[in-house]
C-alpha cells in the first residue's frame, strides 16, 4: 500500500494521514505507540487494489502521509493539548484527517480539534469497551474514560457506539439512558444525514481477538473483519470529515497479522470515504 514516502503535495490531497504515537494511559498491555510506524512499515504488503470498494488508494485517491507528531513522555496534558492543536490545522484546510494512534485517548483531543471546525459533529464509535467511566484509577484522562470527557462537550443524541461488548454496569446503564449503543447503521446514517459532519472512532479491539490479537485489552466474543467492512460501508453516504485507529500494540502480536488487519482496515476506509 506504501503509506511511506509519499510524493505528493498535502495541498493537493483529500485525506492527510497522521501518527499519534501515544500510550501514556494504557493500564494493561502498552505499546500502542509503536504502531504508527508498524503499520507504515508493513502497509508494503498491502494490495492498493480494494476489491470491496473497486478503488486503487495509488491511482484514485490523493492522500498524503504527514508521519507522526513527536510528543513528550510523562506528560498526558501536553500532548493531548499538542495532539489538538496538530490535528485542528488539517481541520480548518479542509482535509480529512486519519489520525492513527497510539492508545484510544487520542481521540479527544482529535474529537475536539474537529468539533472546534464543525461544531454540529456526530461521532460513530466502533470499539469493544464503553469508554464511558467518569474516572478510572482516580484519572479522569484515560483511555477509559475517553468517550465520557467527549460527552463533556459533545451532545449524546450525535453519539453513535456500535458493538460495545464490555463495561461497567453504570456503563451500560448510561447507554440504555442516552441510547447511544446502536444497532443499525442504516438507521443511523438516516438519522444523521448526509451533509451533517462525522468523526468516526475506530478501537482495533472492536474485533474479536481471534482476528486482532495485537491489543493491549482483548475482549472475547467480537466481530470479525468482514462484518467490520461491512458496517464501514453502510457509512459511505456520510460527511466523514475525520477517522482514527486506535489500540494496535504491534508488539504483542508478533506474527504481524494484527499489522497487517490495521493497514487494510485503513485502505478500505479510503474507500468509505471516496464511495461518497
Amino acid at each position: 500500500m506504501r503509506f511511506m514516502g509519499s510524493k505528493k503535495n498535502i495541498e493537493n490531497c483529500k485525506i492527510v494521514l497522521r501518527g499519534y504515537p501515544f500510550d501514556g494511559t494504557a493500564s494493561f498491555k502498552s505499546g500502542q505507540r509503536f504502531a504508527p510506524a508498524d503499520i507504515r512499515l508493513n502497509s508494503e504488503g498491502i494490495e492498493t487494489y480494494s476489491p470491496f470498494f473497486d478503488i486503487d488508494i495509488e491511482s484514485d485517491i490523493d492522500f498524503f502521509d504527514a508521519k507522526d507528531l513527536s510528543l513528550p513522555f510523562g506528560n498526558t496534558e501536553k500532548a493531548l493539548e499538542m495532539i489538538e492543536e496538530d490535528a485542528k490545522k488539517y481541520f480548518e484546510s479542509g482535509h480529512i484527517l486519519f489520525g492513527i494512534g497510539g492508545e484510544h485517548l487520542i481521540t479527544l483531543p482529535l474529537v475536539k480539534a474537529c468539533h472546534s471546525v464543525y461544531p454540529d459533529l456526530h461521532l460513530i464509535h466502533l470499539d469493544a469497551h464503553a469508554d464511558l467511566r467518569d474516572k478510572y484509577l482516580g484519572e479522569k484522562l484515560s483511555h477509559a474514560t475517553v468517550m465520557r470527557r467527549i460527552l463533556d462537550f459533545l451532545p449524546t443524541d450525535r453519539f453513535h457506539q456500535f458493538f460495545i461488548r464490555s463495561g461497567t454496569k453504570e456503563e451500560f446503564e448510561f447507554m440504555r439512558k442516552n441510547k447511544t449503543l446502536k444497532r443499525n447503521p442504516e438507521n443511523t446514517v438516516k438519522l444523521i444525514g448526509k451533509k451533517t459532519p462525522v468523526y468516526i472512532s475506530i478501537d482495533m479491539d472492536v474485533l474479536d481477538p481471534s482476528a486482532f490479537p495485537g491489543t493491549g485489552t482483548p475482549e472475547p466474543g467480537g466481530i470479525d473483519f468482514n462484518t467490520l467492512i461491512d458496517t464501514l460501508s453502510r457509512f459511505k453516504e456520510l460527511n466523514i470529515v475525520g477517522i482514527d485507529f486506535t489500540e494496535l500494540s504491534p508488539d504483542i502480536d508478533n506474527t504481524v497479522i494484527s499489522t497487517i488487519t490495521a493497514c487494510k482496515i485503513i485502505r478500505e476506509c479510503m474507500g468509505v470515504i471516496n464511495g461518497k
